[in-house]
């Protein structure tokens, strides 16, 4: 597919979505005080007039008269109290409303904070659920509360403002309306006391109201309102196939956790909005979290340095992690990459989206870098020349101290600064030992050595200072003359030069080699606990193993507790048995929704666990919980990532083990159903004989019965007579099976002699084949059995007469009965007919094998076997099939146990 299909077809995807889901209309003011409550309400007056379910579901008008009467006579939903430090504060009841269902449910100031204890924290969560739900939503905002312009309208009022709006809540626009009004008609209201009361009204004016940042924030509003329109337009012009309106490729932002992530995100976020382009947010780690975490567990001994190294990383992963969260809420991607080379890396995240733009910031002044070309912006300049590089400044000005901090990196901590002056000093005793007693000359190899080893364990900060106090060193103590800094000979300062060089080379050689270590043990983690995860769900045959498995892995993987439910089955039932009722409406939350929800969420975060949807392709299949030590703080990218593509992992194997199920119903039903065939085939034909024999032989006698003689009138009912026992043994036989096949055979034994249960049963196969002849061989001394004797009888009886079906004419039936070994009786029934092959002999005990093939034939229902296998299998016997005497016929063998001897217990 070309890329301007592929851009149509997205298109027509996400106004499809669109048209499926509620439709947000938002009517947007530069300032409060402007109107924008009355227009909607306005609005929503003349769609109630026109039949249209409007229902007001929160409205504020702050004691505006000309606002509550446009609200009356409007159908408005009771608010709901929620009890907070002792006090009932009024919310909208979002239950209420979603079961109520309006058309259009108004929800006025989207960018309020709920009450502690709701849902969800802001209220534009909830307009999201109510979208969801398909409610079209008519709601108010000022432009200072969208999140994108947060720091411009910082920079506008010196006023920051707390509540925001993420920006991908306006995907989901309908219609956007500026509801505007000039400065100074907005600052008349304000002082007659229509927008604040007096004394609010006066610090307005002072500070926030003021002519020039309303007219900024005027025309802020009126730019954003534009932009969304072009970006409407833009939209549905491409999914109508339309030409004219170029869609700027992907715009790239690069942070590094180091001051001024979230500032860029929303500078970055705002020109990728006026590009009208897709836009990511990365950060490069380069090890120096893994290699602070490391050092702190070789120098167990410097817990002061653990600490602060600890502290230094914890807040750059928070800020991080912040930076990530912001650029998802305004409608971005985010991805931690693990690489040594930030320019590299960089580049070819920038390639892979397709980007045409990369926004970095502006931190920080490294003069000696820039004299070698090797700060990150000269490097994107050179190896990224096809690049458009846009370098953002920090609104805060970086005094000179913390332009020798950043320098240096980051703050060096109490432990490396000894590990520093131990290395430099060994070095000197090293060098002196080896000059006096060694007599070598050359020491700068000793004091590179102290280089290499600092580089190793610490980072390249270190390394560098270790380099050059040891430089020092060596120059006073060891080079002529000593104990200054002078060099008398050339020789001595090509000396101290090359060692500098060589131990600044080695030392970042040592660093760099070292954070690739550690970046590699970091991805191997993840890819280790990956694969373990794959092993155990490649293992799991049903639901149940994949929720006990993926339960297991999850908590040894991430140190927290885990539960699932997918499909409506959970486990551990024992962690379950824990939840509270605030868990539990969390886990459904997430569930119903799609979303994660509970603890380092803003939806339901009063539970302590930390929900998240398993989900695979489109479809939710159920939701995993994660309950974390209490004492943790918050969560780093690296354990969400981890916790989120275990989560991935699951859904997939759970839709795998649906599928099989699915597989297997479909198999047994497909059986089923061949089964049902072969029973149709076999009662249309089997049957019909004998009722067909019988109506015969009835008519007629009702027809001639008065012309026959009395002995063709007593052929012709003896003849009604076999044919309907014959009907009645295959009536028989299907209830039999239906017996066996519902576990509905009930075992009444008793004691029989072997001899009375053969003679029975050739008694009665005689009645229906008089022409079969029956030869018996039973042990005398094989005494009495403990079974169900008619049971037993009619499994006889069907081998007997399914042997006579293939003895030839004149062959006897031959019969014998021993004792075998194990307590047990031995029942064979020979013919002398064609035989079964040997790979056949299993399939003749089928259910309706003979329909198809075998020794049987085409004679009968089939069943009669397989009654005699489910018999005697129901005594804890055996039955087989085996080549008949002498290697003619077939024999079928049934194996019973005796039982106990009569007078004992039984």
């Amino acid at each position: 597919m070309g890329s301007e299909n592929k851009e149509q077809a997205d298109a027509l995807v996400g106004e499809l979505r669109r048209q499926a889901a509620g439709r947000l209309t938002v009517f947007i003011g530069a300032a409060p005080g402007v109107g924008k409550t009355y227009a909607m309400l306005a609005r929503a007056r003349e769609l109630h007039r026109q039949g249209v379910d409007v229902l007001i579901a929160i409205v504020e008008t702050h004691g505006r008269g000309e606002t509550q009467a446009m609200a009356d006579g409007l159908p408005q939903l009771p608010r709901k109290k929620v009890e907070y430090q002792d006090r009932l504060l009024d919310e909208m009841d979002l239950d209420g409303l979603l079961a109520r269902k309006p058309a259009i449910a108004l929800v006025d100031e989207l960018a309020h904070r709920n009450a502690p204890g709701s849902r969800h924290e802001r209220r534009w969560q909830d307009v999201e659920e109510l979208l969801d739900a398909g409610i079209d939503v008519y709601t108010t905002v000022n432009i200072q509360h969208l999140e994108s312009l947060n720091d411009v309208v910082h920079q506008i009022t010196g006023i920051r403002v707390s509540e925001t709006v993420p920006d991908s809540v306006f995907e989901r626009l309908r219609d956007i309306r500026l509801v505007d009004l000039p400065a100074r008609e907005l600052i008349e209201r304000l002082n007659q006391g229509k927008v604040y009361l007096p004394e609010q009204a006066t610090q307005a004016l002072q500070a926030f109201f003021s002519p020039s940042n309303l007219t900024a924030l005027r025309e802020l509003a009126m730019q954003t309102v534009a932009e969304h329109v072009d970006a409407d337009l833009r939209e549905k012009r491409t999914a109508r196939g339309l030409a004219g309106m170029v869609i700027q490729r992907h715009v790239l932002i690069a942070i590094d956790g180091k001051g001024q992530s979230e500032y860029l995100v929303r500078a970055g976020a705002r020109i990728a909005e006026r590009r009208g382009a897709p836009w990511s947010v990365v950060s490069v780690d380069t090890g120096h979290s893994a290699d602070a975490a490391l050092h702190a567990e070789d120098l167990e001994h410097a817990a002061s340095q653990r600490h602060s190294m600890a502290y230094v990383e914890q807040q750059r992963q928070i800020e991080i992690d912040k930076a990530f969260a912001l650029a998802r809420s305004l409608g971005g991607e985010t991805e931690m990459i693990h690489n040594t080379d930030i320019t590299q890396a960089l580049l070819d995240a920038a390639a892979l989206r397709g980007a045409r733009a990369i926004v970095i910031g502006r931190t920080r002044e490294r003069p000696i870098a820039r004299i070698f070309n090797r700060t990150l912006t000269q490097q994107l300049l050179q190896r990224g020349a096809r690049y458009e590089l846009t370098i953002v400044s920090t609104p805060q000005v970086r005094q000179r101290a913390r332009r020798l901090h950043d320098l240096a990196g980051e703050r060096l901590a109490k432990g490396e600064l000894s590990l520093i002056l131990l290395a430099t000093l060994g070095a000197v005793a090293a060098a002196a030992v080896a000059e006096r007693f060694v007599g070598l000359e050359d020491l700068s190899t000793v004091f590179l050595i102290a280089v290499l080893l600092v580089a190793s364990r610490t980072r390249m900060a270190a390394a560098v200072i270790t380099a050059i106090l040891c430089f020092l060193a060596y120059d006073f103590l060891f080079i002529e003359p000593r104990y200054t800094f002078l060099i008398s000979a050339q020789r001595g300062v090509a000396t101290v030069l090359l060692f500098m060089a060589a131990a600044l080379i080695a030392g970042r050689l040592a660093s760099r080699l070292r954070m690739q270590v550690i970046s590699l043990r970091a991805a191997n983690t993840h890819a280790t606990v990956i694969q373990n995860l794959a092993r155990q769900l490649s293992k799991a045959a049903d639901l149940g193993q994949v929720i006990s498995a993926s339960s297991s892995v999850l908590q040894s993987s991430l140190n927290a507790q885990a539960w699932l439910r997918i499909n409506g089955e959970s486990g551990p039932s024992a962690v379950e048995s824990e939840f509270t009722e605030k868990d539990l409406v969390a886990a459904d939350w997430s569930e119903q929704h799609g979303q994660a929800s509970g603890r380092y969420t803003d939806t339901l975060a009063n539970s302590s666990w930390w929900f998240l949807p398993i989900r695979a392709d489109q479809d939710t299949l159920g939701v995993v919980g994660l309950r974390f030590p209490p004492g943790m703080g918050r969560l780093s990218f690296e354990q969400r990532r981890l916790a989120e593509s275990m989560t991935e992992d699951i859904g997939q194997a759970a839709l795998r083990a649906r599928l099989v199920s699915e597989l297997e119903v479909a198999r047994v039903a497909g059986e089923t159903e061949r089964l049902r065939s072969a029973l149709l085939s076999s009662v249309s034909h089997d049957l019909r004989s004998p009722l067909s024999s019988m109506i015969g032989a009835a008519d007629s006698l009702a027809r001639y019965g008065k012309d026959m003689s009395s002995e063709d009138r007593l052929s012709l009912l003896e003849t009604i007579r076999v044919e309907g026992e014959r009907l009645d043994r295959y009536i028989q036989n299907l209830l039999d099976m239906t017996r066996l096949g519902q576990d509905g055979l009930t075992l009444s034994r008793d004691w029989i002699g072997v001899d009375e249960l053969i003679g029975s049963a050739s008694r009665r196969l005689q009645r229906y084949e008089p022409t079969v002849k029956v030869e018996n061989d039973i042990d005398p001394e094989i005494g009495l059995i403990h079974v169900h004797p008619a049971l037993i009888e009619q499994a006889i009886f069907n081998v007997m007469e399914n042997a006579a079906k293939f003895s030839p004419p004149g062959e006897p039936i031959r019969v014998q009965a021993q004792a075998a070994e194990g307590n047990t009786v031995r029942i064979d029934i020979s013919d002398r007919g064609p035989g079964i092959p040997a790979h056949e002999r299993r399939r003749i005990f089928d259910m309706f094998y003979s329909v198809e093939r075998g020794d049987r034939g085409k004679q009968g229902t089939g069943l009669g076997l397989t009654i005699v296998q489910g018999i005697v299998g129901a005594h804890m016997g055996a039955v087989e099939a085996l080549p008949g005497p002498q290697g003619q016929g077939t024999s079928i063998r049934l194996t019973l146990p005796r039982g106990e001897q009569p007078g004992k217990e039984v």
